[in-house]
């Protein structure tokens, strides 16, 4: 997280032009008028007053749509004759196709291969023509100026233009307006900035005091960067599990407003917005979109942080555009990023009664996962799931409880290695003859013919020892492979994986792999 300068005297220095841009936007032909909601079971959770922004229930599920509308507002009627066209991981898409279908005009979007089907079938349902063209938003954007270029269009920017930084910024005018009382802190999500600088300009300068804070994902905090070196930059990499927010740099127009309006960045972790969107949805029983429970997750994470009690926060919901099919993904993180579940391994002796005696060891605690396999005479490893009270105390306890016990464990709640493959993969340790084995966790961009890709780019030199790859509905995949590559070629091979140009960590020295999957170290009768 990061603090911006000082935002007192703020109605001296932001730009007070968008103030009069906001008023004079024109939205409510295509947008509804979105609820500010108590999230009830989040207030008596936080032991403050939390309220949600409900721009999910927008027509096209997002407030991309206020933007868009108003820029397109803003163009003449030679410029819509030309046509217009857009980059979009989706939602901007969905709101311009929207704009361009009511005012009929011509409309091209280009996507991220990665963008969610829903997304892609929803702009397509509108009319507009769909080009889905490279790996990011960058990528997409690129392409999209070459169009520019080559059939003489108007390029509708999704963030980084003045017009539709006023329209996204009557979100803020509705909510000083529905809320009457200046809120504490206002919590909003950050892609490439407009939403957060059209709301930021509109709220400071009504609401002064009102702390406003910008909400980035981790592996995407374009903005953090640009506030940390002081200038706008490219990040070399973007996660894109919260699609709508994967932008690699944040807007120029939406940084020079941020700067003056803005007084904090949080960055919030992939399990973190799984969290979140379980407590959206068992507060209002709707299923927001990673990057729609973004803002939420900074507001709990900011709670947590501050000590802060009886004040009134509000989160803006951006968006629902998610696949159903992510949400298996999202559920199975969802416990841990709300620090409920742990995952432990534990040793255990390999005799009669001694699965009884450790589950009882255990208490009364609920187990969600129970793993293990035969490896040896003398013990065994055991890959444990269970429910927690959060705050990390609870899982202290049971660890010290199980030491005083005889038993040795080691906590893997926080390694990626261990819940996203060895749960799936418990099943025995690599034979004797298993020489040489790497092992590499692999991510790429999630799209048809991408592991058969991966694959055909390892070539066939190196021998495949272990591989686990599992499609969990998210924007990207996730490999675990075991590679058996001779001490004096690992620097060629990892230039083989540097080449497929996709991100990768080694994971040899992983201790979820070590216990679980690697050569079984000698027992003491063995050696």
């Amino acid at each position: 997280m990061a603090g911006l300068p000082a935002t007192a005297g703020i109605a001296a220095t932001m730009p007070k032009s968008y103030i009069k841009r906001i008023l004079n936007a024109r939205v409510y032909d295509v947008a509804r008028e979105t609820p500010v909601d108590e999230a009830v079971l989040m207030t008596r959770r936080l032991g403050n007053r939390v309220w949600l922004k409900r721009e999910d229930l927008q027509p096209v599920f997002s407030f991309k749509l206020r933007g868009a509308y108003n820029k397109m507002n803003r163009l003449s009627e030679a410029q819509r004759a030309r046509g217009v066209v857009a980059a979009s991981a989706g939602n901007h898409a969905q709101g311009l196709a929207m704009a361009a279908q009511k005012m009929n005009v011509r409309a091209t979007i280009v996507m991220p291969r990665t963008t969610p089907l829903i997304k892609v079938d929803a702009v397509r349902n509108r009319g507009a023509r769909v080009v889905l063209h490279g790996d990011s938003f960058e990528e997409a954007a690129a392409y999209a100026a070459n169009l520019v270029a080559e059939k003489n269009l108007v390029y509708v920017h999704p963030f980084d233009d003045p017009d539709v930084i006023a329209g996204q910024g009557t979100i803020g005018m509705e909510i000083v307006r529905q809320h009457q009382q200046p809120l504490d802190a206002l919590f909003v999500p950050v892609g490439g900035g407009g939403l957060l600088a059209g709301v930021a300009a509109y709220v400071k300068y009504v609401w002064p005091k009102t702390r406003i804070v910008g909400v980035e994902p981790e592996d995407a905090a374009c903005l953090l960067l640009a506030l940390q070196r002081g200038r706008r930059d490219i990040l070399p990499e973007v996660g894109l599990f919260a699609d709508g927010c994967a932008v690699a740099q944040v807007g120029k127009e939406t940084f020079r407003v941020i700067r003056d309006t803005v007084d904090e960045v949080i960055t919030i972790s992939t399990d973190e917005m799984c969290a979140a969107i379980k407590d959206i949805f068992e507060d209002t029983r709707s299923i927001a979109e990673p990057a729609g429970a973004l803002a939420l997750a900074g507001l709990k994470k900011y709670v947590e942080r501050t000590g802060v009690t009886g004040q009134d926060l509000l989160a803006i919901v951006s968006g629902a555009n998610t696949n159903f099919d992510r949400l298996r993904y999202i559920s199975e993180r969802t416990e841990i990023g709300e620090h409920r579940e742990a995952v432990i391994s534990a040793t255990i002796p390999e005799q009669p009664g001694s699965f009884r005696a450790f589950c009882s060891a255990l208490g009364r605690r609920n187990i969600t996962e129970f793993n293990y396999r035969f490896a040896d005479n003398a013990s065994a490893q055991v890959f444990v799931g269970l429910s927690v009270v959060p705050g990390g105390e609870d899982l202290a306890e049971l660890l010290a409880e199980l030491a005083r016990r005889g038993y040795v464990t080691e906590d893997l709640t926080d390694n990626e290695v261990a819940k996203l493959h060895i749960r799936y993969m418990v099943g025995g340790h690599a034979p004797e003859s298993v020489d040489n084995e790497r092992v590499y966790r692999v991510e790429f961009p999630e799209r048809p013919g991408a592991l058969l890709g991966f694959l055909s780019g390892l070539g066939q030199r190196w021998n495949i020892s272990m591989f686990h790859y599992r499609n969990h509905g998210a924007a990207y995949g996730r490999i675990l492979v075991g590679v058996q590559v001779p001490a004096g070629e690992r620097r060629e091979f990892e230039k083989v994986l540097e080449a497929l140009n996709y991100r990768y960590w080694e994971e040899t020295a992983n201790r979820a792999y070590q216990l679980y999957l690697g050569k079984r170290a000698p027992t003491s009768a063995e050696s």
